[in-house]
């Protein structure tokens, strides 16, 4: 059976849309859906050994979305009580960003979801098939990033 790339198109969105779908609702049912942005906690909890982090462009960066986004994500959680900002040091235009108590505990929360998720996504997978699977999502995920005047051999 030769499948085409449309179906491996639809099947790549449809993985897509129900793991997005099953961790927005875990994440409800564990009373985190206002977190909006898990990944951007756990960057900040990296970050909290060092300080906190106070660059939004690098935190865009990180996330491969636009400064402004991660700019109203910040505010939600500060609504929240997941961060807090302060002035940086030297620097009072660069704000400093705290991860609360709140913080800590949603993300180890949120991970914990995700950790849920992934095993029942792979359920039934062996080690070895989730080691194959894991190489070819990277080759894909390096091909896309690759320049696209590089021609195939």
């Amino acid at each position: 059976m030769s499948v085409s790339s449309r179906e491996m198109e639809i099947l790549s969105r449809q993985i897509t849309q129900a793991h997005r779908a099953v961790v927005q609702a875990e994440m409800n049912a564990a009373g985190l859906g206002e977190v909006g942005h898990p990944m951007l906690l756990s960057i900040l909890e990296s970050y909290s050994d060092c300080g906190g982090c106070g660059a939004q462009k690098e935190l865009a960066e990180l996330l491969h979305v636009s400064p402004a986004a991660v700019a109203t994500s910040l505010k939600s959680l500060e609504k929240g009580g997941y961060i807090r900002r302060e002035p940086g040091a030297g620097d009072a235009r660069r704000n400093q960003v705290f991860l609360t108590e709140k913080g800590v505990e949603s993300v180890r929360a949120c991970r914990q979801v995700l950790e849920d998720v992934s095993s029942r996504m792979l359920r039934g997978f062996s080690e070895q098939e989730r080691e194959q699977l894991v190489s070819f999502r990277q080759r894909m995920l390096d091909n896309l990033r690759a320049n696209p005047e590089e021609k195939e051999e």
